[in-house]
């Protein structure tokens, strides 16, 4: 997203991500859409609404007021989210050993974003649309898992986000995209940054996702987000920026809790192979 907003601006970025994104699974929806019901393909363009197009605008539009760290640092509350939403709407009952493990490992990523510190000021505005964005998140998670579990996940991928290319190609018809001067080599270099959030960060990120969910539930399959604040970590090593024992031990802290979290599953799984065995 950063190296995409350089010279585009943040409706452009977003647009061009599922723009990306939908001609890549374009052969795959045309032949998954006719095995859909049809009383499920409205639910299947509302998780590519609430899942990808519209966090895809609120997050390139938070990136241009607020840190990449403190950017990841909200999308850690997706876990929460998932577990409000499906208690309030979706009848769902989290055992109080999940919840102590989110609360601890999204505790670790605020306790890691004081670490690293706090650049710039932040606004508001921009964390709103963060967070307006992970409860969008919080009901397409419970809806596909609820809905929709019958569906494979790369139709429910490829159909919702070659639908939300229609509306994000017409963004950048609207925004003036295609006046750019596309042969200067920074508009080069930032569309192709784009074109790789849109491909691997959307389009390969959203299948694996759905099907982690299938496999997981939604509560597990949210908590990926935890590992956000580790790559970042991870990057800034690469970005000789200055890691401490500080920022490694708030790791330790949001492992622990993704630990803690699904300890249950863990267990039941080696009760499992014993018996097995």
């Amino acid at each position: 997203m950063k190296f995409g907003l350089h010279r585009f601006t943040p409706y452009q970025v977003a647009a061009m991500r599922i723009v990306f994104s939908g001609l890549v699974l374009l052969p795959v929806a045309i032949r998954c859409y006719k095995d859909i019901l049809r009383s499920r393909r409205l639910l299947v363009l509302l998780s590519g609404l609430l899942g990808s197009l519209l966090p895809a605008f609120l997050f390139c539009i938070a990136e241009v007021g607020v840190s990449s760290a403190l950017a990841g640092t909200l999308n850690s509350l997706t876990p929460i989210f998932v577990i409000l939403v499906g208690t309030l709407f979706f009848g769902i009952r989290p055992s109080g050993i999940k919840i102590l493990g989110i609360a601890v490992a999204f505790t670790g990523s605020l306790l890691l974003l004081f670490a690293r510190g706090l650049e710039g000021e932040q606004h508001f505005g921009y964390m709103l649309c963060i967070i307006v964005a992970t409860v969008m998140y919080g009901v397409n998670v419970n809806m596909v898992t609820r809905y929709l579990k019958d569906i494979p996940s790369l139709a429910i991928a490829s159909v919702g986000l070659t639908a939300m290319a229609v509306p994000a190609l017409g963004v950048l018809v609207f925004t003036g995209f295609f006046k750019l001067p596309f042969t200067d080599k920074s508009v080069l270099q930032s569309l192709g940054a784009s074109a790789v959030l849109g491909v691997i960060g959307t389009a390969v990120a959203t299948i694996m996702y759905y099907r982690l969910m299938k496999l997981t539930g939604p509560v597990f399959s949210s908590m990926v987000t935890y590992g956000i604040p580790v790559i970042a970590l991870f990057w800034g090593f690469v970005y000789h920026e200055q890691i401490g024992w500080k920022q490694v031990g708030c790791l330790l802290v949001i492992l622990s809790g993704v630990f803690i979290a699904n300890v249950e599953l863990i267990l039941t799984s080696a009760r499992n192979r014993l018996s097995d065995s």
